[in-house]
C-alpha cells in the first residue's frame, strides 16, 4: 500500500503541474480530471491503510463534485453564462 500511495502522490504532482502550466484550458481541465481521480484513489488507499471510514465518504464526495467542476470550466471556456 505504501508503494501505491507514493505512485499516486507522484501522479498528483504531475497533475498539479499540468493544471498550473496549461498551456490552454483543455489541458487544465484534463489535469483537473487527473487530480480528482488520483486524489480519490489516494483517499481510498489511506482509508484502507488507517482503517478510517470517513475518508471513504470524502472520496465519494470528491467523485461526485469532479464532474461539476469540469462542466463549469467547459461552460466558462465556451463563454456561456
Amino acid at each position: 500500500m505504501t508503494v501505491a500511495a507514493v505512485v499516486l502522490a507522484a501522479n498528483l504532482l504531475v497533475g498539479v503541474l499540468r493544471v498550473s502550466r496549461g498551456p490552454d484550458v483543455r489541458d487544465r481541465i484534463a489535469g483537473l480530471i487527473l487530480l480528482s481521480t488520483t486524489g480519490t484513489a489516494v483517499l481510498l488507499v489511506l482509508a484502507h491503510t488507517v482503517d478510517e471510514p470517513a475518508l471513504r465518504v470524502v472520496a465519494a464526495v470528491a467523485v461526485a463534485l469532479a464532474p461539476v467542476i469540469v462542466v463549469s470550466l467547459v461552460v466558462h471556456e465556451r463563454g456561456r453564462p
